[in-house]
């Protein structure tokens, strides 16, 4: 290959190859020289640099860029013939090109694991302080909204019961349908055994009522609702609508947080009802399918053996778990960054963590209630 002022040859060989340069290797001859260079593919390279009349920063650079490559591949490049002031620059462009620094070797042994262990706890709580900011935020806003009703968004809250209560009916009605049939099914299978079919119907009642009618209710909300109100603060703090309500004069708490924690504390407890009465229903009607306990005996036994208070202890659980789903999904969204990767991940960990903070207080309401003895 030739270039104007530069003349380039190369020779090939098994193990590498041979290069020899002649002419100035200036600034102007870089790009020539560069392709020239791209064309050996590594191995061990001999450099003549007998023939180079003039060399400056630009062209040592190319040289050892190539001296760089050639070694990354697993070859060497070495300088023949240079003169004392080339080999001076090329010491010098070496010395100055930057290296990569070195990874720090990765921790290992007991103290990295408690150290990796530590930091996972104070980020654990540094969250949950996070969550109880924002509940904090959210009592600050209602109690604004209730010493300035003209603030509060009476549309806003309607539009939010309907998207969380209304719509919700269907897919909450079906599970706790399935759910009282399943457990109808399963308990008939095994009270059989010991002639006590009849308990079927405290199962059916205690369990609907007390803990799976408003725990998988919960879960299902946790599901649509946590990701929803996700999503849609999110996207807002994404397209700086957030900052413009800010800029506006407007409270994010009292527009964006305030009608739909309180949607969930409105509709919540009534899809915990509906869910209770699907669930008996469905185990009523595989109760008389499978046992042939007909509705009225159903409705007796129902009446006789089952206290009002399994329902009020499910149905005081709602108020809570529409607290925790509402708050864990407008802090998700507050936390979304400005792409849309970091809108589905806080998505995703919304959804998982109100549900698993959904089950903890459930469990911890359990204990709380065995040991009034309710």
């Amino acid at each position: 290959m030739s270039a104007e002022h530069m003349q380039v040859q190369h020779e090939e060989s098994v193990g590498g190859g041979r290069i020899t340069l002649s002419g100035p290797l200036s600034v102007q001859e870089v790009g020539a020289l560069e392709t020239a260079l791209g064309e050996m593919h590594g191995g061990d390279v001999s450099v003549d640099l007998a023939g180079v009349t003039r060399m400056d920063t630009a062209g040592a650079w190319a040289l050892i860029a190539f001296e760089q490559r050639v070694a990354q591949a697993g070859g060497s490049v070495r300088f023949e013939n240079a003169s004392e002031t080339a080999t001076l620059l090329l010491d010098t462009v070496r010395s100055a090109m930057p290296q990569p620094d070195a990874a720090d070797p990765a921790p290992h042994g007991p103290k990295a694991f408690l150290e990796a262990t530590g930091k996972r706890v104070i980020g654990g709580f540094a969250f949950v302080r996070g969550l109880l900011a924002y509940l904090g935020l959210f009592l600050a806003g209602l109690l604004r909204v209730i010493t300035h009703p003209r603030e509060f968004r009476f549309t806003s809250l309607v539009a939010h019961c309907d998207d969380v209560g209304l719509r919700a009916v269907p897919i909450v009605s079906l599970m706790a349908f399935l759910i009282g049939v399943v457990l109808a099914f399963q308990g008939a299978s095994q009270l059989r055994q010991f002639g006590a079919e009849v308990f079927v119907v405290d199962l059916i009642a205690i369990s609907v009522l007390r803990e799976l009618g408003i725990l998988l209710t919960a879960i299902i909300v946790a599901g649509r609702t946590a990701s929803a109100f996700t999503a849609a603060i999110g996207s807002m703090k994404m397209r700086q609508e957030i900052d413009a309500m800010r800029t506006l004069g407007l409270d994010p708490v009292t527009v964006l947080f305030v009608p739909r924690i309180l949607a969930l504390l409105l509709m919540l407890p009534i899809l915990g009802l509906v869910a209770d009465i699907m669930g008996l229903f469905g185990g009523a009607l595989m109760s008389w399918i499978e046992l042939g306990i007909s509705p009225s005996m159903f409705r007796t036994r129902l009446i006789e053996g089952t206290d009002v208070s399994h329902v009020i202890v499910g149905l005081v659980k709602a108020p809570v778990f529409a607290l925790i789903i509402g708050v864990v999904g407008c802090h998700a969204g507050m936390q979304v960054k400005g792409d849309a990767e970091s809108l589905g991940r806080m998505t995703s960990s919304a959804v998982v963590t109100a549900i698993f903070a959904v089950i903890v207080a459930d469990a911890l309401f359990s204990v709380f209630f065995a040991e009034l003895g309710l």
